[in-house]
């Protein structure tokens, strides 16, 4: 006779407390360098090439990771598989915190970009532990805790390592992480493998879809630069398109694919990614623009302001959207997706096109650029939630890693585009873009942000139970 499994252990705050601990963690230790890369260039004599890659080599890292991660996951149990991951992580911390150049930081960033993949599996535990309704919530939380601590990381890495060095920057975040994961270790009860945890890995669904995310983030960076290199950028391009082609057709044949392609093809998941995608790129042409005009110099139209005023500034965005994921929850669990989603995407489109009318006074950029970031947190929270909780327990973690994937992407294409609009709108002999630059770059992204809500209400109104 067939024994019945147990059912899942229910976990209480101190269990979901610890994931949210590890989720600051994480999120700190990802935003280091970001705020930082000036002083990295000097002290390890970067050029603006080489600066450039240690900002995106961890972006890559996460898109590759993250779907990896959440399958595991799904397969094999999202505790076994994170508490392995986060071992990677703090490997990758420790390995940038004693850095001695260029080549081996840029290897603990490949490591610590494994991060990402923490929060599906994150996701994965919270719906095997807690009833949906609190699942919902908890969601949020994490998600919000995540922002949160990227908050933290961007504020303190500057002040650690002018204060301290460069090499406590990494190791503090690092010591966090090691401590949250052992708190998770030991709080949080296994979950149970997936129904497919005896399948073989998919190596070749793997190494097709490495190769379509790694070519995919070095195309948009380079994309920038194509007036200078479009045989590379071309030639990128057919590699992504073959990539592409020859992964589609090896998952439909695969009989335990890494990314099931008919999973891409319900509207939950390809509706939550198109919207991720297009307001990420909207939020990130936001993120981009406005600290630019922060620093445009005061005898020009801006403001002047240095590195500590623009994170003084940018401060009530980043507790706004740390806010946003919690908010978010509860909204998706008293409300559906469909709600949350419409109100963010509303709210981002109005503060965008608010600001390409009125950016004259600092007060304008922050209460704007606090809209934006509360709006990015309603809807992608909402999406991710959604997303969940619309698919089987054991596809929770490929299906929200999924949406996180196109986070990354949206936020790079937006940054790019941003950067694009202030290079070309900058006159020639001047370092100081054009002030229309800006009011073209909201405009476009409130546009694109706007267009989205036809999307957003084809949206189901609740979630899966």
């Amino acid at each position: 006779m067939t024994a019945t499994p147990a059912p899942p252990v229910r976990v209480g705050k101190a269990a979901v407390g610890a994931l949210g601990t590890l989720a600051v963690a994480t999120g700190a230790l990802e935003s280091v360098v970001t705020p930082t890369l000036p002083l990295l260039q000097r002290e390890l004599d970067m050029s603006p090439a080489e600066g450039a890659l240690l900002s995106i080599v961890l972006l890559i890292t996460g898109a590759l990771v993250t779907p990896v991660a959440g399958r595991l996951g799904d397969r094999y149990g999202g505790k076994r598989v994170l508490v392995r991951l986060m071992a990677v992580v703090s490997a990758g911390g420790l390995v940038s915190a004693l850095a001695p150049n260029l080549p081996v930081l840029l290897l603990g960033q490949v490591l610590q970009g494994a991060m990402v993949g923490a929060l599906p599996l994150s996701f994965i535990l919270v719906r095997a532990h807690l009833p949906e309704g609190a699942s919902k919530v908890a969601i949020g939380v994490v998600s919000g805790l995540f922002v949160g601590g990227g908050m933290a990381g961007t504020l303190s890495a500057g002040p650690v390592a002018e204060g301290l060095s460069r090499h406590w920057m990494f190791a503090l975040p690092t010591i966090a992480v090691i401590g949250a994961t052992t708190l998770v270790h030991g709080l949080m009860p296994h979950d149970p493998p997936g129904r497919s945890a005896t399948a073989g890995v998919d190596w070749p669904g793997l190494v097709l879809l490495s190769g379509t995310l790694i070519t995919l983030m070095l195309t948009l960076a380079l994309a920038p630069d194509v007036g200078s290199r479009p045989l590379l950028l071309g030639a990128l391009v057919v590699v992504l398109a073959a990539f592409v082609t020859a992964w589609i057709a090896v998952e439909r044949r695969a009989a335990s694919p890494m990314v099931d392609p008919r999973m891409l093809a319900r509207p939950a998941i390809w509706q939550s990614c198109v919207l991720t995608f297009v307001i990420c790129v909207g939020t990130s042409m936001a993120v981009y623009l406005v600290p630019q005009l922060f620093a445009v110099p005061t005898d020009a139209y801006g403001f002047g302001a240095g590195a500590t005023e623009t994170g003084f500034y940018l401060l009530p965005g980043a507790v706004a959207a740390s806010l946003a994921g919690p908010i978010s929850g509860m909204g998706v669990r008293r409300l559906g997706s469909r709600a949350v989603v419409g109100a963010g995407i509303v709210i981002m489109a109005a503060a965008l096109t608010a600001l390409a009318a009125a950016h004259s006074e600092i007060w304008h950029l922050v209460i704007g650029k606090m809209l934006i970031a509360l709006a990015n947190g309603l809807c992608v929270t909402a999406m991710v939630t959604g997303t969940a909780t619309s698919v089987d327990r054991s596809d929770t973690g490929i299906a929200t890693s999924l949406v996180l994937v196109t986070r990354v992407i949206g936020f790079a294409v937006g940054a790019q585009l941003g950067g694009a609009l202030l290079t070309a709108g900058t006159p020639s002999g001047s370092d100081v873009p054009a002030e229309s630059a800006f009011v073209t770059g909201f405009v476009i992204a409130g546009a694109v942000t706007a267009l989205s809500l036809p999307v957003a209400r084809t949206l189901s109104k609740g979630d899966k139970e």
